[in-house]
């Protein structure tokens, strides 16, 4: 049952517009699955799903491709359109991004799967990354900013 959930999950990402779980879930119901929030919640996380800016405004969930990695272009992008500014502090590196988009583009960093990287939070419109060392906080903010440079 779960298998044809996410089949099912996968199928209406790539069709349809859905920017809530509760979309999701409605959308889940309607083809005849019984879904709460904490399954789709579960879902969400177990299949790596995203919010992604779409272009109509705002942002929708989206599937990740080739085994649960996003094609680089994608990543690229989301990350070009939401950062502002970053910079290091020792093994830490500081990102702001636009209001509201911490999280996808924090996201994304994690599946760039930078080796310096040790992991990510974000808020609103920052997030703060721990690197391995100094030194590896500087690679990241170099990585970060030549992807703010491309477009």
């Amino acid at each position: 049952m779960k298998s044809r959930r996410q089949e099912a999950i996968v199928k209406l990402l790539q069709t349809q517009r859905i920017e809530t779980q509760e979309e999701l879930a409605e959308a889940l119901r309607e083809l005849g699955f019984r879904v709460t929030q904490a399954t789709i919640s579960r879902d969400i996380r177990a299949m790596h799903l995203m919010k992604v800016p779409s272009q109509e405004g705002g942002y929708q969930y989206a599937v990740p491709e080739q085994g649960g990695r996003i094609i680089s272009d994608r990543l690229i992008r989301i990350l070009r359109d939401s950062l502002i500014h970053v910079e290091s502090a020792g093994h830490m590196v500081v990102v702001k991004t636009l209001s509201g988009s911490a999280g996808s583009a924090a996201e994304a960093l994690d599946l760039l799967q930078l080796e310096e990287m040790l992991g990510s939070i974000a808020g609103d419109n920052t997030i703060f990354i721990v690197a391995k060392d100094q030194s590896a906080a500087e690679q990241i903010v170099e990585q970060i900013r030549k992807i703010m440079r491309q477009g």
